[in-house]
């Protein structure tokens, strides 16, 4: 397969799906190693393709379903845990984590989370790395994706009584 037609069937293949690829799962899919598949992907985002990545894999970007909110949060690591739990448990979904870092200025990063189960993976893969919020003593927004505004205020007060809602 020539490496024109591999990248088309990527942004099929992801268009095609709501949950994220791994890397891995498409350099097995087109029987090419993990670093052609990421070289791949930055030849797409250059071309214009909307693609993140988030901890589980490539998702290519979509508009998020509901309202759109953004919540201010502090917490130390094992506080991580507990405030996404709180979030999804209220229906409503991660879409990313956002710091204001000194030098760099806004970083994002995507998280996708929108179950439990969804929030354990991404624990599982930060196990040995530090998340960003790290980088600003706890200080961290959220954006959310919400079904209505009572979920996203149910939200507020979970995270209000956790002690790590920001106000």
């Amino acid at each position: 397969m020539q490496a024109e037609e591999r990248r088309r069937k990527i942004v099929e293949l992801l268009s095609q799906t709501n949950q994220a690829v791994s890397a891995a799962r498409l350099a097995a899919e087109f029987d090419v190693s993990r670093q052609v598949i990421v070289g791949d992907v930055a030849l797409l985002r250059a071309a214009g393709e909307e693609i993140s990545a988030t901890p589980r894999g490539y998702v290519m970007a979509r508009t998020a379903v509901g309202l759109v909110r953004q919540v201010p949060c502090c917490h130390d690591g094992p506080g991580m845990e507990a405030e996404l739990n709180a979030i999804v448990d209220q229906g409503c979904s991660v879409l990313d984590v956002i710091v204001d870092h000194p030098v760099y200025g806004q970083l994002t990063g995507p998280l996708e989370l929108a179950s439990r189960y969804d929030v354990q993976q991404f624990l599982d893969r930060c196990a040995d790395a530090r998340p960003l919020s790290d980088l600003t003593g706890g200080i961290h927004l959220h954006t959310l994706s919400c079904p209505s505004e009572d979920a996203f205020q149910r939200v507020r007060a979970s995270l209000r009584s956790l002690g790590v809602l920001l106000e």
